[in-house]
């Protein structure tokens, strides 16, 4: 099929995104995945696009509006899109006050729960997570904790995100020496295998027990479509939603866990003015929402 920019226009300069194109591409990208831009992000908007305008031969912002509409080409490059409009700043072991309760009880605790239940199943969703820093980490925590005695329990890590791209990397699992930066030296010796380039790869036991799925958490039947939890784990994603998506993916993440199951956020949002349905656990330097008492 021929594509509705078919011509080899080249750029001589580059271009300004004008308000109209600015509010159109908003509203695709709101309509699309959820991501609000505020007015004081446009210019933000302009920077991160203008490669594509330039990959795709394009001279404005409208034509890219209009190639994201109509094109054939258009479901590929809204993977390019979500690459572009989100931030994949991670690292393991981020934010170590949240894991720090994870691994001093509050995962033993789920455990013996499911335990008294006859159960010897958990399963945690890591919602947002990149290039698979997050699930990995929590994959290396659950073994820290449990030791000898995960082989004996069916321990399952579904990981997420919008971005077809960084799921590619997730699961590949090599990584470079910055993305260890706050990983302490004896889980990077005990799960790392350190390969060319000085690059670190997760090894096969923490690995096989994450997978990777792209998951647009605006889409309910994408949701829907994970197994119910006992653990969430979506930090810095609520930030790129206005008000009502946040509810919406709030809503759906009460829904899919278990009653007794946590909700962690990240340690600079909040769910004030967006639930009461959690119960907010007070802990040394963060907060972990429960659902129930």
């Amino acid at each position: 099929m021929t594509s509705f920019f078919d011509g080899t226009s080249v750029l001589e300069k580059s271009p300004t995104i004008k308000d109209d194109e600015f509010f159109k591409l908003r509203g695709f990208i709101y309509d699309k995945c959820g991501i609000y831009i505020a007015d004081n992000r446009k210019y933000l908007l302009e920077n991160r696009l203008l490669n594509r305008l330039k990959v795709l031969g394009l001279n404005h912002f409208g034509e890219y509006y209009e190639y994201l509409k109509y094109d054939p080409g258009a479901r590929q490059e809204l993977k390019a899109l979500y690459i572009v409009i989100t931030t994949n700043e991670t690292s393991f072991y981020r934010n170590p006050a949240q894991l720090k309760i994870l691994e001093d009880g509050l995962l033993q605790s789920l455990l013996d729960s499911q335990k008294q239940r006859g159960s010897r199943e958990l399963h945690i969703w890591s919602a947002g997570c990149s290039t698979g820093e997050e699930p990995y980490t929590l994959a290396m925590i659950a073994h820290e904790v449990l030791g000898p005695q995960l082989g004996g329990w069916n321990i399952r890590i579904s990981a997420s995100d919008l971005s077809e791209g960084v799921l590619v990397s997730a699961r590949k699992g090599e990584y470079a020496p910055y993305s260890l930066r706050t990983t302490p030296s004896h889980i990077k010796a005990k799960y790392f295998d350190q390969v060319k380039g000085g690059r670190y790869r997760v090894k096969d036991i923490v690995k096989q027990m994450v997978t990777f799925h792209p998951i647009n958490l605006k889409d309910w039947a994408q949701i829907r479509s994970v197994r119910r939890s006992h653990l969430i784990f979506c930090r810095n994603v609520l930030i790129y939603f206005d008000e009502p998506m946040k509810k919406q993916v709030i809503s759906c993440f009460y829904g899919n866990l278990y009653q007794g199951g946590y909700l962690f956020i990240g340690h600079s949002e909040s769910l004030h003015n967006i639930s009461r349905a959690f119960t907010p656990q007070h802990y040394p330097g963060t907060i972990v929402y429960k659902k129930g008492t």
